[in-house]
């Protein structure tokens, strides 16, 4: 018997669901209502875009003809979901409102970006960039622009300080916080990022608040509770929050975080409801505590478990062990698992080591430092997360993130048989010294 779905958004979890419950039920009606022109949308992007690395196109995966013709999904763009009730929601199209009927419903509408309340924040030239869309409002000021402040500390601004930097504009990057990327890393993987940051032009301005953004219709400065900061160019980049305000007409539970509450199907607490990606909570792997980490990577997987849920399958999504990672030209920065004060929140008993070492032979042309830190329990030395910074890092943070979720300890990380040649990787892998200086007895 054919199905109703609404899908509401069309970006990763969206068109995740959507394509997943078309190749299980071809045969049933899957619409998504996405309320911008863009569908299938790569956000993480949009710092590479502005560094001139790729093209406005680029930042669309698949067409929306795509999805029309090859997976046969309604889709609807430019069209707003701004009313949800049971069975039935109602649209804001290009050609008015219109109401359709619904079997199952994929809240995947994401989040928006926090603008904190600072006189000034409308001006011209100041700016979020959390959407594709964002860009067609940024590009000609950004020609023009000479002086550039960040607000914000986060991945984004990290990202985009680069960006700019790259562009020949002056950045100046203002956080409240003590350091960059406070909330993912412990103090003695950021400073090295913080370092290299000044050394290529960054000026840090820490421990700062923002109280106005200043100017006569456009910005010209920014002002903080220890200095004034010259701008044509703002970027506001203080984080995100879930998009729950459907979620909460049609009566569906919020959790803890502030986001959709879930079950590991992606179910919500009303029935037929499913929640995917930026908007929804999940479970962390190591704590098992409820965790808010909008990611990509999970938005994808999310949708297709929600997907796979609907058409009929036992598909559970496990949780998340914020496996994350960046650069700053390049120097790259990653982590998964827990950091040190992570584990302090918890009341876990910990251990935790940092070393340094080569990223190939040392004899081998090429090749760099890396620094890495490990964080095991006390008592067990089961594995709780790792921090890294240099060149590299990805294959190590990705092998870790395998090494939680199989809930290893410091011997398994130990024995195991890693690949090895003087062109990939030291003899003795950054990875297996971590976990022998843990300790493996």
């Amino acid at each position: 018997m054919e199905k109703k779905v609404i899908v509401v958004g069309g970006g990763a979890a969206g068109m995740s669901s959507a394509s997943r419950i078309k190749r299980l039920r071809p045969d049933w009606n899957v619409k998504v209502f996405e309320k911008t022109s863009w569908v299938s949308h790569a956000p993480c992007g949009i710092p590479y875009f502005i560094e001139g690395l790729c093209g406005e196109e680029d930042l669309m995966y698949y067409s929306p003809e795509f999805f029309r013709r090859e997976r046969g999904i309604d889709l609807h763009l430019n069209s707003e979901v701004i009313e949800i009730e049971e069975g039935e929601a109602r649209i804001r199209e290009e050609r008015g409102e219109r109401k359709y009927s619904w079997d199952y419903l994929v809240l995947a509408n994401g989040s928006s970006p926090i603008l904190p309340e600072i006189d000034g924040i409308e001006l011209e030239g100041v700016f979020t960039l959390h959407h594709p869309e964002d860009l067609r409002r940024i590009s000609s000021p950004l020609e023009k622009c000479r002086e550039s402040v960040i607000i914000g500390s986060g991945y984004i601004s990290v990202e985009i300080a680069e960006a700019l930097l790259s562009r020949g504009k002056r950045v100046t990057l203002i956080a409240r916080s003590n350091r960059v990327l406070r909330k993912s890393f412990d103090k003695e993987i950021t400073t090295p990022l913080e370092e290299e940051m000044r050394r290529k032009g960054v000026n840090l301005r820490f421990n700062e608040k923002t109280i106005e953004i200043s100017g006569e219709n456009r910005v010209r400065k920014v002002i903080t509770d220890k200095g004034e900061y010259e701008a044509d160019l703002v970027i506001v980049a203080v984080g995100t929050r879930p998009n729950v305000e459907l979620a909460k007409q049609i009566g569906a539970k919020i959790g803890k975080t502030g986001a959709v509450w879930t079950d590991e199907k992606m179910r919500t607490s009303v029935e037929g409801v499913y929640a995917a990606g930026d908007v929804a909570e999940t479970r962390n792997l190591i704590t098992g505590k409820r965790v808010w980490i909008p990611l990509a990577t999970t938005a994808n997987k999310m949708g297709f478990v929600a997907g796979s849920n609907i058409s009929g399958m036992n598909v559970e999504f496990p949780g998340v062990l914020g496996t994350q990672i960046t650069k700053f030209f390049s120097l790259e920065i990653g982590k998964t698992g827990l950091t040190e004060n992570e584990c302090k929140e918890n009341g876990l008993e910990f251990i935790s080591k940092t070393i340094k070492a080569r990223t190939k032979a040392h004899y081998f042309p090429g090749g760099g430092e890396i620094k890495v830190k490990v964080i095991a329990e006390k008592e067990t030395k089961k594995l709780l997360g790792i921090q890294a910074i240099g060149e590299e890092i990805l294959p190590r943070i990705n092998s870790f993130a395998v090494a939680l979720y199989s809930n290893l300890r410091t011997r398994d990380l130990f024995f195991s048989d890693l690949a090895y040649a003087p062109p990939f990787s030291p003899v003795w892998d950054p990875l297996v010294v971590a976990s022998r200086v843990l300790g493996i007895d």
